[in-house]
């Protein structure tokens, strides 16, 4: 197995993007599942230009690559999301 550039535990910014009514909630949820500590305050929320999609950054507290992976899963497998960075 590879050593991991990142040093745990850590904050880690992921960028998720999506559209649809309830969508920051949607997500909020899904990251506190992942990260009991998250402070739905922290989340920084971008209008896309035109209005159509949201932007979401959430710094979440990184504890090992299993928990980031099942994150990124979570979050990719939700309906309303367009993207994950």
């Amino acid at each position: 197995m590879s050593e991991s550039l990142i040093e745990y535990p850590c904050a880690f910014p992921i960028k998720i993007m999506g559209k649809g009514e309830g969508f920051a909630n949607s997500i909020q949820a899904i990251v506190c599942e992942h990260d009991p500590e998250f402070e739905a305050s922290s989340m920084e929320i971008r209008m896309s230009r035109e209005g159509k999609y949201l932007s979401l950054t959430c710094t979440v507290k990184a504890t090992s690559r299993t928990q980031l992976d099942a994150l990124y899963r979570a979050l990719c497998d939700h309906p309303q999301v367009v993207m994950v960075l």
